[in-house]
């Protein structure tokens, strides 16, 4: 075997995008902020993209490396509905390959202590599943969350009916990732009684041995009621005969209404931290289910005359639960599939700050009607009482800029001319890894790398004589790097060493290799791509043996197919 690695492998693997790194250009006509401050934590700094999600994301690392606490992502389930020209194992592949791509670039956006929350059902769990623990390190897998997504039996359903979807889960660092504990509900208090009727209220109780064998902690204890006992075989009493002393006299031991049951331990409500650890079963009770959330989208609708529902909604009670779990007020939470926008809205109530992407036309005409209603305390739905939701904050629109190089008329590559003069120095700030912070004083600051090196953009073509004045005006001690349409009067070998200050680069020709320059759609809509041209039609005969052989070949080198096993026909 040439290859050591175990890992999942499909059609178009090796194939990756050249993402060209986009700025993000706001439109303040569409961003939207409250008329006055309801509380100090309100948050006005919440970004809501419109563009491709896979080229949003390259936009934002930059600046969000490292700096998200949760992702929660609700991507396209792969059905197979849009797939019909297509054969499964390219089904997958594709669907596969996009998600590799995005997921590569979450997780440089997670912080140390991040997570990924992912709903997905079983058409694709499993292998983006295997694909998760390939791009985050199977090490870093949390758990599979099962989500009761429906009360409803379907009856006509082909085998079983489906009653759950999945949420994986993935720390960037399991180490680092903290569970924040839930608050106990009201099913978790009842459990807590008085029956003794201690003055310290209700309590729980707790078997008083524990796991293992210890000589300090075996010895036979005496009931009220004259009963003798030892720990359970195998097991041991949970403290020492001192310590057990110090709680029978403090009425912390029970040993049933009679006084010869089993030694218990008192656990107080009064005294407990109320909270519970989160379990990998998520009913509807506590995770809302369709039906909630499509009777919330309704009502969002009828709040915010929107024409239609979304179709596809997902509870806000499971995002609270999420944001719940993973996160604490303030944190960054990112979901680049944003849909009716729940993610957000959720975030938005819980104290939380968000960033957005969608590329569909809902994002005008679902989600920024529905943040307006949050962000005015108009939407009293989902679980704003529970957080009790007084309204706030604000957030800012974004659309992913066009691409930085065009073709023109004669197919060459030119700067696109929608870009202005400010657009295209923090375009190329982002390409060249600089900072954009353009400055006040400074014609030539457009951006820094450090304190000490900075880059300037221009579409001019500059001379020998500008460029020494340009030189001598940043100095010894800094570093420039020159982005200009062209230069005369030197060469760029010859102004290494007149000007060792500053770094020349020729605009367009700088970047041209560095992206897919054009691309626009990255999106997972497969019925979206191109299909293949069909084959031409050949000699039964001929074609039927080469096939034949071909299949046979494949089968033979690599096995059964890891999308299903090999046919019949494969196999003849």
């Amino acid at each position: 075997m040439t290859k050591q690695k175990l890992e999942l492998t499909w059609i178009g693997k090796e194939k990756r995008p050249k993402l060209e790194p986009r700025i993000l250009l706001e439109e303040s006509e569409r961003s939207y902020h409250a008329a006055q401050r309801v509380s100090e934590g309100d948050l006005f700094d919440n970004r809501l993209i419109f563009g491709d999600n896979l080229l949003a994301l390259k936009s934002l690392e930059q600046e969000f490396a490292g700096k998200v606490k949760c992702v929660f992502i609700d991507p396209p389930y792969n059905t197979g509905s849009a797939f019909t020209h297509y054969d499964d194992g390219l089904e997958h592949s594709i669907w596969l390959g996009l998600m590799r791509d995005r997921l590569e670039i979450i997780r440089r956006l997670l912080s140390e202590d991040g997570s990924l929350w992912i709903t997905i059902d079983d058409n694709e769990a499993h292998y983006l599943k295997v694909l998760c623990d390939e791009v985050f390190g199977r090490g870093n897998f949390i758990s599979n969350v099962v989500w009761q997504k429906t009360l409803t039996r379907r009856n006509d359903a082909r085998a079983l009916s489906a009653a759950h979807d999945h949420v994986l889960v993935y720390a960037k660092v399991f180490e680092k990732f903290i569970v924040n504990k839930l608050d106990s509900s009201d099913k978790q208090r009842a459990t807590y009684q008085n029956r003794d009727n201690d003055p310290r209220g209700d309590w729980l109780p707790v078997p008083f041995h524990a796991p293992n064998i210890r000589p300090n902690l075996t010895y036979e204890i005496i009931t009220p009621g004259g009963r003798s006992l030892w720990p359970p075989k195998g097991r041991c009493w949970s403290t020492t005969k001192e310590k057990f002393e110090e709680l029978v006299a403090d009425n912390r031991i029970y040993f049933g209404l009679d006084g010869r049951g089993m030694a218990q331990r008192k656990k107080f409500w009064s005294e407990s931290e109320n909270k519970i650890v989160p379990w990998t079963w998520w009913g509807y009770e506590e995770a809302g289910d369709n039906r909630e959330a499509n009777r919330e989208a309704k009502e969002i609708s009828d709040l915010a005359n929107i024409e239609s529902k979304f179709d596809t909604p997902k509870p806000e009670k499971l995002l609270k639960l999420v944001l719940e779990i993973a996160t604490n007020p303030g944190d960054l939470v990112l979901d680049s599939f944003a849909g009716s926008g729940t993610t957000g809205a959720v975030a938005h109530k819980m104290g939380r700050r968000w960033i957005m992407v969608e590329l569909g036309e809902h994002c005008h005409t679902h989600i920024i009607p529905r943040l307006k209603k949050v962000i005015d305390g108009e939407d009293q739905g989902g679980i704003s009482k529970a957080v009790n939701w007084r309204g706030g904050g604000g957030f800012r629109y974004y659309r992913v800029a066009p691409s930085l190089i065009v073709n023109d008329r004669w197919g060459n590559p030119v700067v696109n001319p929608a870009y202005n003069a400010a657009q295209l120095a923090e375009a190329l700030c982002k390409l060249e890894g600089f900072t954009y912070a353009p400055s006040e004083t400074l014609w030539w600051q457009h951006g820094h790398s450090s304190e000490r090196d900075f880059i300037c953009v221009t579409t001019q073509n500059l001379s020998a004589e500008q460029l020494e004045a340009l030189a001598e005006e940043v100095g010894a001690e800094r570093s420039l790097l020159v982005c200009c349409a062209a230069f005369h009067g030197v060469t760029a070998a010859a102004a290494v060493g007149r000007w060792p200050n500053l770094t020349l680069k020729k605009i367009p020709r700088m970047v041209l290799s560095r992206c897919e320059w054009g691309h626009d759609d990255y999106s997972l809509n497969v019925a979206n791509l191109p299909l293949a041209e069909p084959a031409p039609a050949a000699t039964p005969s001929a074609s039927a043996s080469a096939d034949s052989g071909r299949r046979r070949k494949r089968v033979a080198d690599t096995g059964p197919d890891l999308f299903g096993d090999a046919t019949a026909e494969d196999e003849a």
